[in-house]
């Protein structure tokens, strides 16, 4: 493919994008074609190392913010009939209430998972404290005289401090796992609006 080629294409896939937005990946993207055939590779080489174009923009579009203005304006596919409009105003009261459940249970399902990491946060903390308590306990019997419960206090401060180890990878996963969960979530939702708002 040509860098005229490819840059026509591109364009064509970015059309949810704003012209000012589309305008700098088109020029960041010429000049990516520019840099590698400088570097000695031809025309269709440097393209095909940029990448395809669908991966582009698809990845463009996804980094874009959704609050974006586009300069294209947004069309709908058909006008709504009367009897369409009176069928949604009747049936409201029970699309409207299933809609606030299905939204009220996602809602839910994404706190649960967020209360979940943050117990486990408060769970690594816990075993930090206890190791740290158990230790100074542990020192304090010992010097008080009392050796085998000193011993048994230092053990459990040392299974509390393994413990913690454990758990910091745990929430450190889980903490990512959520956080991108949510993110492929929010960036479905996003896509929902985007393909709405392309024109046919």
């Amino acid at each position: 493919m040509r860098k005229h080629e490819f840059l026509a294409e591109l364009e064509k896939r970015l059309s949810s994008l704003s012209g000012e937005d589309k305008e700098e990946r088109l020029t960041f993207y010429g000049e990516m074609v520019d840099d590698r055939m400088e570097d000695g590779l031809s025309e269709e080489e440097a393209v095909a190392a940029v990448g395809t174009v669908d991966e582009i923009a698809k990845q463009i579009v996804s980094e874009a913010p959704l609050t974006k203005p586009t300069t294209e304006p947004m069309k709908t596919k058909r006008k709504m009939k009367a009897w369409e409009i009176v069928l949604l105003a009747v049936g409201s009261p029970v699309w409207l209430s299933l809609l606030i459940a299905v939204l009220a249970v996602v809602l839910s399902l994404y706190i649960s998972l967020w209360a979940v990491v943050i117990s486990l946060w408060a769970v690594f903390v816990s075993s930090i404290a206890c190791g740290v308590a158990g230790m100074v306990a542990g020192v304090g019997f010992i010097c008080a005289g009392k050796v085998p419960s000193g011993i048994a206090m230092i053990a459990y401060s040392l299974v509390c401090a393994g413990l913690a180890i454990f758990l910091f990878y745990s929430c450190h996963w889980a903490t990512k796992g959520t956080a991108l969960l949510a993110k492929l979530f929010f960036m479905r939702i996003k896509h929902l609006f985007i393909r709405k708002g392309k024109t046919e």
